[in-house]
């Protein structure tokens, strides 16, 4: 029986059978959190029977007694297995036994180096009938990485019978899957007011609260769209640099205003502002692309390079926020064909695409071709 099966019928965390490990109450979310939080400073949290933390985080003592242990493993994603030459047996991760230098599992999560240094192995991978104990607690552990806007990197070892890990945070690895899969995830609309726009006088912001805790979201809905037919739509993630600094590196922040603009012009209409900042990846590690991009690396390889798909975003809530609006239907503003199917996979219907072709520089005409040649964006 698998580790997620036997923990889900818990409603508490996880209870190992001698009773060492006390449970943690509140919800899936909760949980996830807490996690994400040890893992952020630096600390080791228990995932079913698996000591877990971040690769890119661990504190000195921590790793040594990791190592120590004689049985742990740092996991990589395949995506990064990949640049690494190492065989990813288990399809989207790869686990190898922990190296004894911290310095080196550093450079093995975070590829900012590697141009200087490009060869650091060889290095054996687990098959998964090696060592089945941990596979599906890496994969999760990989997973909570992400959420946390870490590298996708972390060092996992089995905790033992004897072992009491008395003020560790710990839960159940169905909880934590619970929590990143959104299965029960609703939104709270919990305020909206009036906010003239200087490309949108008639302007009004909703906020919306994710029941999984997660950070909030806003739509900015201008004039009164008829709920009868479909409604002027752009699902923007929200883009710091390129909405805020005015960064010539995306088009990000020219998009924002030409569909503001757009949709006023329109009369009516909604701007759904996304927190996916990095499409998903976060702010820290979108500045890792970008540092990669400097070495002469494509958007969508920088992302594979420190171990993330090109895109991570999921555009579930952006569907939510538009039931809650009372919409059923879209014209969606984008260039992304993703989207659109995005749209479709989770009940909103797309009567058209509208095309959003704006804020080519000089110093972003490369990232705008490898995203229509290798993303698929219709440019």
């Amino acid at each position: 029986m698998s580790l997620v099966s036997r923990n889900c019928h818990l409603d508490h965390g996880y209870v190992s059978d001698n009773d060492l490990m006390t449970s943690l109450s509140g919800t899936d979310r909760d949980r996830l959190e807490q996690v994400m939080g040890e893992l952020r400073r630096g600390a080791v949290a228990i995932i079913g029977d698996m000591l877990v933390a971040s690769a890119e985080t661990i504190q000195a003592d921590r790793f040594a007694s990791f190592y120590a242990r004689g049985d742990a493993v740092l996991v990589l994603t395949g995506r990064r297995a990949s640049v690494l030459k190492l065989r990813a047996y288990d399809g989207d991760i790869a686990r190898m036994a922990l190296p004894e230098d911290r310095a080196l599992v550093a450079a093995l999560a975070d590829p900012a180096g590697d141009m200087d240094n490009p060869m650091k192995g060889p290095f054996e991978t687990f098959r998964a009938d090696q060592e089945p104990w941990d596979v599906e607690v890496s994969r999760l552990t990989v997973r909570v990485c992400k959420a946390a806007r870490l590298l996708p990197a972390a060092i996992l070892a089995p905790l033992r019978r004897r072992e009491n890990p008395v003020g560790m945070i710990h839960a159940a690895e169905c909880a934590l899957a619970n929590a990143l899969d959104g299965q029960t995830l609703r939104l709270e609309r919990f305020s909206d007011a009036h906010v003239p726009l200087s490309l949108a006088e008639d302007a009004r912001v909703f906020g919306f609260r994710p029941s999984d805790g997660g950070p909030d979201h806003f739509a900015i809905m201008i004039g009164d769209p008829p709920r009868s037919e479909p409604v002027l739509v752009r699902a923007h993630s929200e883009c710091y640099t390129g909405d805020q600094l005015g960064s010539l590196k995306c088009d990000c922040g020219p998009q924002l205003r030409a569909a503001l603009a757009q949709i006023a012009a329109h009369g009516a209409g909604v701007l759904l502002y996304l927190a996916q900042e990095g499409r998903g990846i976060g702010m820290a590690n979108k500045l890792r692309a970008y540092a990669l991009q400097d070495q002469g690396f494509d958007t969508v390889d920088a992302n594979h390079r420190l171990g993330f798909e090109d895109d991570e975003r999921d555009f579930k809530v952006a569907a939510l926020m538009l039931e809650s609006l009372g919409f059923g239907a879209v014209e969606v503003m984008t260039n992304n064909p993703r989207k659109t199917d995005a749209f479709e996979r989770n009940g909103i219907r797309v009567a058209r695409r509208v095309p959003l072709a704006v804020g080519r520089t000089d110093q972003n005409d490369a990232y705008l071709a490898t995203k229509a040649a290798r993303s698929g964006h219709l440019l």
